[in-house]
């Protein structure tokens, strides 16, 4: 049984996964029993459920019930059982994170279904507490990719509901003006940075300190999930046959392109918060290209209403404009003491009826291969080679070292000043500590 590398940051969820759920990232310690709410006793047949509060005021009034609560409907009432919440939220950087509070809870088997991020789904699979859920129906229509996501050992532990995808925003206007066409591949980006640089916008690509890894994962893993040999090239890593940092490499040395020729702001990037950094200047027509995730096109508190055309497309890749996608999971205890239950709760709720109802209500991309996504014109781009099956993952439970938060970290480093290959030698690091612990 494989364990996982814990060289991954707890933090980097609730901020890269801000589209699908709020999670709480704080640093360890504090009392965590006041940010716990417990949902109102129940009778008769019960399933206790532990997922992040939807509001950071657990006091504020629901106006609507989220997407998730209609599918949870769905079940209790075809069921007739009464899904019990639990949830935790972190109010400050003294609170434990979500991630460490649900890893207590799943190992003291105090729950029956939880919601969990990539690196947790890793490590209570590789620990035997999480149920296998291939047996579901649900499980059938899974996107191939997104059931390799989610597989530990050879068991598939966990399913999401949504799968949050990332890309290019770009401002069509700006493209047309310079009579660009839209990058497919790094060379051609860079070409459109050096246009739009030499025409006066002196940093053509707005950046933060959360989301340049999307830059990497296209080009590091555009082969390997979309080559038809996924399995075996991740296998090949986990067992060391293959180099982490190889994968890396040109990802890496395509962002220390874009800082050498200042197409991004470096010190700039370290600091920014997503969105918050950059936002303004892309929204005032001042930075052609950002990335952000598939939800900031409908948020009008992000880009959902900009005064120029808008365009998500996927990051430039060997294969073309490549989405890069990651995800949270809904998993069952394996010790959980409702267990019939909780799986025919999960049955229901990742039916295709229900991920269908979700995706219609929060407009998101659906793990099922039979549910398609109403989006906006802007998004048509991204959710074109989305449904061709084309995208990467930026993070996958059947990799031995995590990879959304460590790759997010290294490319900090890198806008730190460490070079290319000080950055390759933090994968070997975390390669061969995954490695050693097998």
């Amino acid at each position: 049984m494989k364990k996982r590398n814990d060289g991954g940051p707890r933090r980097w969820a609730a901020v890269c996964l801000a589209a699908a759920v709020l999670l709480g990232a704080a640093a360890c310690g504090g009392d965590t029993d006041r940010n716990l709410l417990p949902s109102e006793k129940v009778s008769g047949q019960v399933v206790d459920l532990f997922s992040p509060m939807e509001k950071t005021d657990p006091d504020a009034e629901n106006v609507a019930r989220t997407a998730f609560d209609l599918t949870v409907a769905l079940a209790e009432e075809r069921l007739g059982v009464a899904v019990a919440y639990q949830t935790y939220t972190a109010e400050d950087y003294l609170d434990k994170t979500y991630d460490e509070v649900a890893l207590d809870r799943a190992r003291n088997d105090m729950d029956d279904l939880y919601l969990l991020n990539p690196d947790t789904i890793l490590t209570l699979g590789a620990e035997g507490k999480l149920m296998d859920l291939s047996g579901l129906d649900s499980a059938q229509n899974l996107r191939e990719i997104i059931r390799i996501a989610n597989t530990v050992d050879g068991k598939l532990v966990a399913i999401p509901q949504e799968v949050v995808a990332y890309g290019l925003f770009v401002n069509m206007d700006l493209f047309r003006r310079y009579g660009l066409e839209l990058p497919n591949t790094p060379e051609e980006f860079l070409e459109c940075c050096r246009v739009f640089q030499e025409n006066g916008i002196e940093t053509p690509v707005g950046a933060n300190r959360w989301w340049l890894e999307t830059f990497v994962f296209a080009q590091a893993y555009a082969d390997l999930y979309n080559g038809g040999n996924a399995q075996a090239e991740i296998d090949a890593l986990n067992s060391g046959q293959a180099r982490y940092s190889d994968y890396m490499r040109p990802g890496f040395q395509f962002l220390q392109t874009l800082i050498d020729r200042g197409y991004i702001d470096r010190s700039k990037a370290l600091v920014s918060e997503a969105v918050e950094g950059e936002g303004a200047d892309f929204l005032a027509g001042k930075t052609p290209i950002v990335m952000a995730y598939w939800g900031a096109a409908n948020a009008e508190t992000a880009y959902g209403r900009p005064e120029f055309e808008l365009r998500v497309v996927g990051f430039p890749s060997s294969r073309g404009q490549m989405p890069v996608i990651s995800m949270t999971g809904w998993a069952v205890g394996a010790n959980a003491e409702h267990a019939e239950q909780a799986m025919e709760v999960m049955e229901v709720i990742t039916s295709d009826e229900a991920l269908a109802l979700y995706s219609q209500t929060n407009r998101v991309i659906s793990p099922s291969k039979n549910v398609s996504v109403d989006c906006i014109p802007a998004l048509e781009p991204l959710n074109e080679r989305i449904e061709e099956g084309v995208y990467v993952l930026g993070s996958n439970a059947g990799m031995d070292v995590e990879q959304w938060g460590n790759t997010c970290l290294i490319v900090r480093e890198l806008l730190g000043g460490a070079t290319v290959e000080e950055c390759m030698a933090s994968f070997d690091r975390l390669q061969d500590a995954a490695l050693a612990a097998r």
